[in-house]
């Protein structure tokens, strides 16, 4: 198998394929990526055979901003015959991996798609049994196996492959389910949601994510974001000439300060997380985090960077590189993360966590 698929938002084809053909140069992996606009996937194609498995087990898969899922992949199956689609899928799947811990039968994230993953959903239990037959899945799921993908495209078209459980999205297509609560504020508060799922590990909630802590939101109005520290039992300042949503106010929870986020600077210094989806220029608002962390005014902070129409990879790749580089100079050691999260739209989501060194008189990160 010497192709690797990539699932992205619809749209950002274009920008998926640069980012791993850059990705992939630097792991002296070549090829050539195939884009289809508005089609929610991108098929990268090795010259040697054996790179895409390099690329899938190799490249982290955190580090990729604009892809939601990636997989090895063979063949595009075409026409697959209606009285046995089964066969031919097993077929191209056997021999080329064994014992895998789940399957996962997708589809591309557009409307054309929709009527696809009825299809799937049926298709599902006796292609499984089929894998289980052959040994290419195990008789019982292992979240610690690699996962098989069939990934359809179109009626009777599909490619297949495997990732692995521990370089992928752990959520099918990619996207996390969130329900929307209906007493938040706005539709945003899944975006900070998904960016929790997405950049924290479950395991550490608890300690990162615990009542008592202190929140920044900066631009809260109407509070969306604001919902989500909330509604973990944080007291957060929100920050915004615009009005908050009583309900927030009414929980005790929030100070609200009528100030121009770009000015606004904290009177405490034990502020855990700083939030931001402002609508700006990604470079100025780049900067502010920047700011923020540099002076020790948070220790972990989310912030949005909307994207231009053009050039739109360039731009996040120019303003992350600028925010590691302004880190660095500030002798600051930081963790950072980027990814166009399922409920952005424009714009990608950003996590920085900054590790404080052991310096006397300073609490580690724990």
């Amino acid at each position: 198998m010497s192709k690797v698929v990539l699932y992205c938002r619809p749209g950002f084809e274009k920008e998926c394929a640069a980012e791993i053909t850059e990705k992939a140069t630097q792991y002296e992996v070549f090829g050539f990526a195939r884009v289809k606009d508005n089609s929610g996937y991108v098929v990268f194609e090795c010259y040697q055979h054996e790179d895409a498995d390099k690329l899938v087990r190799h490249l982290p898969f955190r580090e990729l901003i604009f892809a939601r899922q990636m997989f090895v992949a063979g063949e595009l199956l075409r026409d697959l015959p209606p009285e046995d689609r089964i066969s031919p899928v097993v077929g191209m799947l056997t021999g080329v991996i064994e014992g895998a811990g789940d399957l996962r039968v997708e589809v591309p994230d557009t409307n054309e798609s929709k009527e696809l993953m009825k299809f799937c959903r049926k298709f599902t239990v006796p292609l499984r049994a089929a894998l289980r037959q052959q040994r290419v899945l195990l008789l019982k799921e292992n979240a610690h196996r690699p996962i098989v993908h069939v990934f359809f495209i179109a009626p009777g078209c599909c490619y297949t492959g495997y990732s692995y459980s521990n370089n992928n999205s752990p959520f099918f297509m990619g996207i996390p389910r969130l329900k929307f609560p209906s007493d938040a504020p706005s539709r945003s508060t899944l975006k900070l949601e998904e960016a929790f799922h997405v950049f924290i590990p479950y395991d550490e909630w608890d300690e990162r994510l615990s009542s008592g802590m202190h929140a920044v939101d900066l631009g809260a109005c109407p509070g969306g974001w604001t919902y989500q520290l909330v509604k973990r039992s944080m007291m957060v300042h929100a920050v915004d000439n615009g009005p908050m949503a009583p309900s927030l106010m009414d929980t005790g929870q929030v100070t609200h300060h009528r100030a121009d986020g770009f000015k606004f600077e904290p009177t405490r210094n034990n502020i855990d997380w700083l939030v931001c989806d402002m609508v700006e220029k990604p470079a100025r608002v780049t900067h502010l985090m920047a700011r923020w962390l540099v002076n020790g005014w948070c220790r972990e902070a989310i912030f949005n960077l909307k994207l231009p129409m053009k050039k739109r990879y360039e731009e996040v790749s120019q303003n992350l590189a600028g925010l590691a580089q302004e880190l660095k100079d500030n002798g600051i050691n930081a963790q950072i993360q980027a990814k166009q999260l399922y409920h952005d739209r424009e714009e990608i989501t950003v996590h920085v966590r900054r590790i404080w060194g052991a310096v006397p008189g300073r609490r580690d990160e724990r």
